[in-house]
């Protein structure tokens, strides 16, 4: 979980500046269609992704309060992965979808 957290957390920050700089650098404006529907997936998977901490954190207390007491994981513990893995589909899509427009820069109209 904490390497998962790190390199998400590191993605998070260092994507819209480097994404930022190279569309600069590369002479796109900042209004391309293609790059304002990125930026709009990218703060989707980033209401996926914030839920899913909150969620990762309360699994492994479980699975520590279960194992320290020598228990099996509760039902909790499935319902909070049932949570987690549904909001990891429309971020890794969404992940997808972005890497799509990075590279094809597609004309959206508008």
């Amino acid at each position: 979980m904490v390497a998962d957290a790190a390199f998400t957390a590191s993605a998070v920050v260092l994507q819209p500046i480097t994404g930022i700089a190279l569309a600069l650098l590369s002479g796109y404006p900042l209004t391309a269609r293609w790059l304002e529907l990125s930026i709009v997936i990218y703060v989707l998977i980033g209401c996926c992704w914030l839920p899913v901490v909150w969620l990762q954190i309360r699994m492994r207390d479980l699975a520590k309060r279960a194992q320290g007491q020598g228990t099996a994981l509760p039902a909790e513990y499935y319902r909070y992965f049932r949570r987690w893995f549904a909001l990891g589909w429309p971020a890794f899509i969404g992940v997808l979808v972005i890497f799509y427009l990075m590279v094809a820069k597609p004309a959206l109209g508008g």
